[in-house]
């Protein structure tokens, strides 16, 4: 039940957006996390809108993105939400 992926802003201050990432490897500090992605390969990842809910058929592509499997819950549940 640890959080699995994170969001994090990107784009330019009028065009921003959220893209997901994986915390595995993360370092947290006082007022940053430290992934262990390079930012290219965050930045080109599948995006929503500040204010938009990830597509539950988006979710995969995520996962995939990142080399990751993907697996909805037992009863379909899904793996990622906006926040």
């Amino acid at each position: 039940d640890e959080p699995a992926m994170a969001t994090v802003q990107v784009g330019l201050p009028t065009r921003r957006h959220l893209v997901f990432v994986p915390l595995n490897g993360a370092v947290v500090g006082p007022d940053y996390v430290k992934v262990d992605y390079d930012r290219s390969l965050v930045k080109k990842c599948p995006a929503i809108g500040t204010d938009d809910v990830l597509p539950v058929e988006s979710e995969a592509a995520v996962f995939a993105h990142y080399g990751l499997p993907y697996q909805p819950g037992a009863n379909g549940e899904r793996q990622l939400a906006r926040r």
